[in-house]
């Protein structure tokens, strides 16, 4: 008898899907990148020497499957208890985590828009429903964002890719109102004049996560953390992966975390030349959206400039986001470089500025 094949072999929705796309990444070394928000300034040398430390044969070894020692640096640096974090392979690993310990087939999952296109990736695979609540135009949040019956509501804040932040009240208010979990990912905290971990304590749904990739420079070790109350925490360990943070990264996460003067060094330098190329972009005639995070987003004339400006950058060697999608295809975010970089950036924009205009005229 011959057996018929499929004509696929996934499951619809995962037919039916993009997937989530990262940001470019070359590999010639050639770019200024200013399209992943990465931290440009190296990672505390703390953590090159912890890592030496670790390369030997030990790596034979599996690692610690709690990380207690990178628990225990959360806690203390960030003034909790050890039993209240859990980590992760980067903070995405964390919202898999999530989406998979709460969500079922058909539950609804709720998230602003336009935000972190990975919500919507997460919430497909599941077969999730989504429910998908637009932003203001000045990206506060609607009354809508309260969904009844809601399995998870996910916030980015400060949001991306707007840099804009949702008062701490706001998301408290939040919280307190949806009888689901609320996560409040704050990739981007450490660059904003506020955050929401003291919200733990008040709301036994909440989870706020974190991520080194960005303030401490660790993009490349992929490590994250989840603060939540014990409960909420021990629940989501069943879940995980048996092994989910390596060695390697668990040593680099509490040696970059007991270098805080090198952390603050750095996002003072970010934080100053973000508000350096904010005055300078708007002189040049952009809108920039306020931003409490390590990159700004900047509103075009519209959609065909925006295209021609980000095609014409990367023309000459320059990276910056570009996501062409529903209320921000006339939109580019920018990631906050050195200065040296942002110079470079904003002279080549004002070059090709004058290029528009003659080419209109």
């Amino acid at each position: 008898m011959e057996i018929k094949k499929q004509s696929s072999y996934f499951r619809k929705n995962v037919d039916k899907m993009t997937g989530y796309i990262p940001g470019e990444q070359p590999q010639d070394g050639l770019y200024i990148k200013l399209n992943t928000n990465e931290n440009p300034y190296a990672p505390s040398p703390k953590v090159i020497a912890a890592l030496k430390g670790e390369i030997d044969e030990r790596l034979r070894l599996y690692p610690d499957p709690v990380s207690t020692s990178t628990r225990k640096k959360v806690a203390e640096v960030f003034g909790t208890k050890p039993e209240r974090v859990m980590v992760g392979n980067g903070s995405d690993d964390l919202l898999t985590i999530i989406i998979r310990s709460f969500v079922s087939k058909d539950d609804k999952v709720v998230y602003p828009y336009p935000t972190y296109l990975l919500y919507k990736t997460l919430a497909e695979i599941q077969n999730a429903k989504e429910c998908i609540i637009d932003f203001c135009e000045d990206y506060s949040l609607p009354d809508e964002i309260l969904v009844k019956g809601a399995a998870v509501t996910f916030i980015c804040n400060p949001n991306s890719p707007s840099g804009t932040m949702i008062p701490v009240e706001k998301i408290s208010e939040i919280a307190g109102k949806i009888d689901g979990i609320i996560v409040v990912d704050e990739a981007y905290a450490d660059f904003a004049d506020d955050n929401c971990l003291r919200l733990v304590d008040k709301h036994p749904n909440l989870i706020v996560l974190r991520t080194l990739s960005k303030s401490y420079s660790l993009a490349g070790m992929r490590l994250g953390f989840a603060v939540a109350q014990k409960e909420l925490i021990n629940g989501m360990m069943k879940v995980k992966d048996s092994y989910n943070v390596d060695r390697l990264s668990a040593a680099s996460a509490v040696a970059a975390l007991d270098d805080q003067e090198t952390f603050r060094q750095n996002v003072s330098r970010i934080t100053k030349t973000r508000e350096r190329l904010t005055s300078s972009l708007t002189e040049l005639g952009f809108f920039v959206y306020p931003s409490q995070t390590n990159f700004v987003m900047i509103k075009c004339k519209d959609s065909y400039e925006t295209g021609e400006i980000y095609r014409k950058l990367k023309e000459r060697k320059i990276l910056v986001r570009y996501i062409g999608q529903p209320r921000l295809d006339d939109c580019l975010r920018i990631t906050i470089g050195t200065d040296k970089e942002i110079d470079t950036l904003l002279k080549e924009l004002a070059d090709i500025q004058l290029v528009l205009l003659n080419q209109n005229s």
